[in-house]
């Protein structure tokens, strides 16, 4: 028979996996259903924050990579995370979310799952597709799905301009989307892999924000944090003549130890991705909040390594 476990005391009350126990008086097995849950999601967290269509990304992540450029990831990071709270990072400075005087957050048609293409319906950017998928907790919840949060996500395209920004490109409005989550706390984003360009390791921007409502400007945000790709994945891609100048930027920084955003560490922010350059990937990254904490200002420029500039240095932002 395996042995009821033991709380341990602590000066806040007795705890098991240190969380402090629904009923103190009663033993761990006796804590009721919620608790019960929320203790079977911490012991086999990997099979519930990969999120919807991801399933595959964990059964493969032993898996190396291949001569064709297929990739999968380890699921360290993942169970890592799903109890520790998500790094607080930069929004840069082209996150249009109102810190800087652009925001696309209030435009119609921004809540949207595919955001390969401007809201007009105007270009769509080339690249190679990438299904990516946030699974949100509420530590401040027991670690449970964070229903109802709204994920802003954006990103720099295949040469590494940003939307809104970037000379050329400041009428478009293409990779930048919102979604809200479901009752299982997920939100999937259809995209492209982005580029490199000098000065950044290749990464993808996002917000959360505690609903959909709130999720018109960057005061509202609860958690501001950026997605790592890993290098295998990206020499792979960056060989294709869709990203034309990727692969030596790349090169110019050697590894994500020296990226001035992740070279204080990434555990937490790297993606777990299965795929190959031809067909696309699917992507996935846990993201634990912790709403009884105060969020730090994601700011409007590039504090703390925001990083080097997109081509043609990035621009004014456009008011439009």
């Amino acid at each position: 028979m395996t042995p009821i476990p033991e709380p341990t005391n602590t000066s806040a009350g007795p705890t098991y996996e240190g969380r402090l126990l629904d009923r103190p008086t009663e033993e761990v097995v006796d804590q009721g259903a919620g608790f019960d849950i929320t203790t079977l999601i911490t012991r086999r967290r990997v099979l519930s924050i990969v999120g919807a269509g991801a399933g595959a990304v964990a059964l493969a992540a032993c898996s190396s990579t291949s001569s064709s450029g297929s990739v999968t990831t380890t699921t360290a990071s993942m169970t890592a995370s799903a109890t520790t709270e998500i790094p607080q990072e930069t929004n840069g400075p082209y996150p249009a979310d109102g810190s800087n005087g652009v925001n696309i957050l209030e435009e119609s048609g921004i809540v949207r799952s595919d955001i390969t293409s401007s809201l007009d319906g105007g270009t769509t950017v080339d690249g190679t597709p990438l299904s990516f998928t946030f699974s949100l907790t509420d530590m401040a919840n027991d670690n449970r799905p964070f229903e109802g949060a709204a994920v802003y996500l954006w990103q720099c395209d295949a040469d590494g301009q940003y939307s809104m920004y970037s000379e050329g490109v400041e009428d478009e409005t293409y990779l930048r989307g919102i979604q809200a989550a479901g009752a299982d706390g997920t939100v999937t984003f259809e995209t492209i892999v982005p580029g490199c360009y000098s000065g950044r390791w290749t990464h993808m921007h996002f917000e959360v924000y505690p609903d959909a409502a709130s999720a018109t400007n960057v005061d509202n945000a609860i958690a501001t944090s950026q997605v790592a790709f890993p290098q295998d994945m990206l020499d792979a891609i960056y060989q294709l003549d869709t990203y034309p100048n990727s692969a030596q930027n790349l090169a110019q920084l050697g590894s994500l130890d020296n990226d001035n955003v992740f070279g204080d560490g990434y555990d937490l922010e790297m993606g777990t991705f299965s795929g190959d350059p031809t067909s696309g990937y699917v992507g996935s990254l846990a993201v634990a909040i912790d709403t009884a904490t105060e969020p730090a200002a994601g700011g409007g420029g590039a504090p703390g390594g925001g990083g080097g500039q997109p081509p043609m240095g990035g621009g004014t932002p456009s008011t439009n």
